[in-house]
């Protein structure tokens, strides 16, 4: 199998998901798949693997290390390094989407306003966070503490 194909299916293990966060928000298979951390696992392990090959597989670039901006653009310059970053960005979006879900469901936000939120989260990471605590804030549902206070 290629990177790009591995590529692309890891983009696409993550869709349902954010369709569920998105159309299914209170169903149970929604608590089931997303809440429960399902997701997390399986593209944990899958991280872990991919990880793994990088490190202890040979499947890296030289010079790749966390110490400089250069070392970092070389873990990227490898194919696995994408892979394992990538599936990393997927992770905690996904994550990040969810508590949002949770957060609103919690506070009384309405889905209409959460689910821009959950797009910018899936596309943009940080600046969908940032948008619904904005959100949040803005009907008086929250402030922008990230727990309750």
């Amino acid at each position: 199998m290629t990177y790009e194909t591995i590529y692309s299916l890891i983009n696409l293990s993550v869709v349902p998901g954010w369709l569920l966060l998105v159309f299914l928000p209170r169903a149970g298979i929604t608590r089931t798949l997303v809440h429960s951390g399902l997701y997390p696992l399986g593209l944990g392990v899958f991280y872990i693997v991919t990880l793994s090959l990088g490190i202890f597989g040979g499947h890296h670039a030289d010079g790749g290390g966390f110490g400089s901006a250069a070392g970092i653009s070389a873990i990227f310059s490898h194919p696995m390094g994408v892979l394992i970053g990538w599936s990393h960005y997927l992770v905690f979006d996904l994550f990040v989407g969810a508590w949002e879900s949770r957060d609103a469901q919690r506070r009384g936000v309405p889905h209409v306003v959460l689910v821009p939120c959950l797009f910018f989260t899936f596309m943009f990471g940080p600046v969908g966070l940032l948008l619904y605590l904005v959100a949040r804030m803005a009907t008086g549902k929250g402030g922008w503490s990230l727990v309750e206070v």
